[in-house]
């Protein structure tokens, strides 16, 4: 119990202190691919040292949904941290408190949060990009559900450390049509509910675009860091479930020795920068899609999914 409960504390600080990382190197590679010289891979921690160590403004007739929503946000990606495997092959303490389906409710607490507290700002363009943000959730959850139902399918469970033995043992099942379809759905996921293009643009500043990032415009000092902290942490933890459970369960360690802990944390980081050089490609290959086109985007990934699971279905 004792090391379970240190493995899960690694897990944590590997998500909490890498975070910062993975987005600073997505950022410079954009940079890069435009002929650009772009910001240090270290500069999240940078900026994160900054607004921490700012003053924090409140908007006067905020409540405390407005308050208490960035706490949410930075805690929900540790909390999900505890569910799935970051760097252990083996369960964990804690690994069958939920499965994909509650992680997937977990998040959804943090965007309840996260789209009351723009409204609460009474900002317009933070209602704005609430409003959308909740579009794009109602067009992406069907396409969570259907995903996670494939994947009760293929792997009988939903139970993340079951789910990634059975792409492993034996490896037929990794090249099975409905598991090629059902990563190509994740994927197109992860970059939806991580505002990245074609759905949003994060490095954007026009207020009449912007659909993620407006709703942070109201967050001052400590609580900008910390929705910052969790959008960082929330793509590491999308990407872990991706590449460990879905992708490439590989690398990972089999034992709790530090040796073999160190070993699975380079792999896994090397497996996340992969992914990063693959976001920084669709990113870098496509425009930002229309805001009524998002759906289209989004029904595409619904079709995906509708038909990994028509695949498994019919055992093709």
């Amino acid at each position: 119990m004792a090391q379970s409960i240190a493995l899960n504390l690694a897990q944590i600080a590997f998500v909490l202190l890498l975070s910062p990382l993975f987005a600073g190197i997505l950022a410079r590679c954009k940079e890069l691919v435009q002929s650009k010289r772009g910001p240090s891979i270290f500069q999240p921690y940078r900026d994160l040292r900054k607004l921490f160590s700012k003053d924090e403004r409140v908007p006067a007739g905020s409540t405390w949904i407005f308050r208490t929503a960035p706490y949410v946000i930075f805690i929900v990606p540790l909390t999900i941290t505890l569910l799935i495997p970051v760097l252990t092959n083996f369960p964990l303490f804690m690994a069958f408190a939920g499965d994909m389906l509650a992680a997937g409710f977990i998040f959804a607490v943090s965007g309840l949060f996260f789209t009351l507290a723009a409204i609460d700002g009474e900002n317009t363009y933070g209602a704005m990009g609430a409003s959308r943000t909740r579009m794009v959730g109602f067009l992406a959850e069907p396409v969570i559900i259907i995903a996670l139902f494939t994947v009760s399918f293929v792997a009988n469970s939903t139970i993340p450390y079951i789910v990634q033995q059975h792409w492993v043992h034996p490896i037929a099942n990794f090249f099975a049509p409905s598991h090629i379809l059902l990563l190509i759905a994740f994927f197109m996921i992860i970059l939806a509910e991580t505002g990245k293009i074609p759905v949003d643009n994060p490095s954007g500043h026009f207020e009449l675009a912007m659909v993620d990032e407006s709703k942070a415009l109201e967050f001052s000092g400590r609580s900008a860091a910390l929705v910052k902290y969790g959008g960082y942490m929330k793509f590491t933890v999308l990407a872990v479930i991706f590449l460990n459970v879905l992708t490439t369960p590989w690398g990972l360690a089999s034992s709790g020795s530090p040796a073999a802990v160190l070993l699975a944390a380079i792999a896994v980081s090397l497996k996340i920068v992969a992914l990063v050089l693959a976001v920084v490609v669709v990113e870098s290959t496509y425009a930002k899609l229309r805001l009524f086109r998002i759906a289209e985007f989004l029904g595409a990934a619904f079709v995906v999914s509708v038909t990994a699971m028509v695949t498994d279905l019919l055992h093709l």
